[in-house]
């Protein structure tokens, strides 16, 4: 029998009959504000801001209110199947951890790769674990027990370097390689420069490099700051679609591409051989413009015909979830709250947020009559006016 998801509201109602409240926030907003409370200044306006005016950003989030989901009633669902196979894996539910490339730095002990890895080994909840880390990705594969986990990479310029990560990946147990690839520039970050930080010009979150035989031949010196400008010299690869076969050649791995968004890019890149598409918009992180990832699902889903679709960007919510299942999305990856649960409570933040993002989405499909994911289809959802 599948996980019942939704149980974990009587873990917290029965702990009340004793006495206990939660002292982790339920409502997105509250967590929000004590992450804020929790982070430093520099830390904080890198997890949450956004680029420009946080115009994208803000469409992420608010993309999802335009869609209702249809309640169906008499359908039976007291038990809900929310598992899925992804690229021959199956999981209990289709929720993930999308790469954040500072989570080391959103735990209090400056180690949060390690602890994201242990949330996913204690919920099944896979993680992404970022190029840019506090300890390098042997560590961080090490805490995911049985729970997969997939490797994202920021291609960098030294094709060597790139296949040394991609091979490391593959030696520590990663189950997938994410290419992100709207991220070979920074986007302009009003927020970022307004503290004049950017964590990996100071050192932060370069152990994957720094750990790697092929970026030490490359460092001219022991100097840790020569290993930043040397990592400033390889990190962005403005990749074209010329340099697919040789990323497809890098390994037997599934090749998931991260960022893409218009349908021609989809067929491009199945017909390149790649074994999953991501839709993803960074979350308003990289490009402002008003683009929001959930409008370009339903043309990404039709033109992969198939082909597993990942899809992040403004999920707050397991109501969220739900909706972008609904538009065909295989896996549904959440950012901000798994980083903000993990700088307010730790490991048992982030598992907490975790749980009851699984719990509303379950609920959610309870109450409104969806026992399986595959009742979740875009008939689903109602249109609804913005309010």
């Amino acid at each position: 029998m599948s996980p019942q998801f939704g149980d974990y509201q009587y873990e917290i109602y029965l702990d009340g009959l004793r006495g206990v409240v939660p002292d982790l926030p339920m409502e997105f907003g509250e967590l929000e504000r004590r992450a804020q409370s929790a982070l430093s200044p520099s830390v904080w306006s890198y997890v949450a801001g956004g680029a420009g005016d946080e115009t994208t950003q803000r469409a992420n989030v608010r993309a999802f209110e335009r869609y209702g989901l249809m309640p169906r009633m008499m359908v039976g669902a007291a038990q809900r199947d929310l598992s899925v196979d992804l690229f021959g894996i199956r999981l209990a539910s289709p929720l993930f951890m999308a790469p954040v490339g500072v989570i080391g730095l959103c735990a209090q002990d400056g180690h949060g790769d390690l602890a994201t890895a242990r949330a996913a080994a204690r919920t099944g909840v896979p993680m992404v674990a970022s190029t840019l880390s506090v300890d390098p990705m042997e560590d961080v594969a090490a805490g995911f027990g049985d729970t997969p986990g997939f490797f994202q990479l920021y291609t960098p310029t030294d094709r060597a370097l790139a296949e040394s990560l991609v091979k490391r990946a593959e030696a520590a147990g990663f189950k997938g390689i994410v290419v992100t690839l709207d991220t070979w520039v920074t986007g302009w970050r009003p927020r970022d420069l307004s503290t004049a930080n950017f964590p990996q010009l100071r050192g932060h979150c370069l152990a994957n490099y720094t750990s790697d035989p092929r970026f030490k031949e490359l460092v001219p010196s022991g100097d840790p700051m020569d290993a930043v400008r040397t990592w400033v010299g390889v990190f962005g690869n403005p990749l074209t679609w010329d340099d697919l076969p040789w990323l497809r050649s890098l390994t037997d791995l599934p090749l998931i591409l991260k960022g893409i968004c218009h349908p021609e890019d989809v067929r491009r890149a199945k017909d390149g051989g790649v074994d999953g598409i991501y839709c993803s918009t960074h979350g308003g992180r990289q490009a402002n413009g008003g683009l929001a990832a959930l409008d370009a699902l339903p043309s990404v889903v039709e033109a992969a015909d198939g082909t597993p679709v990942l899809f992040d960007s403004g999920v707050r919510s397991g109501a969220d979830v739900v909706k972008a299942l609904a538009l065909g999305a295989t896996a549904v990856g959440v950012g901000r709250p798994y980083a903000y649960g993990l700088a307010v409570g730790g490991e048992d933040g982030l598992v907490h947020v975790l749980r009851s993002l699984l719990a509303e989405a379950d609920l959610t499909m309870a109450v409104d009559g969806y026992p399986t994911l595959a009742d979740l289809t875009p008939e689903a959802l109602v249109t609804q006016a913005r309010q």
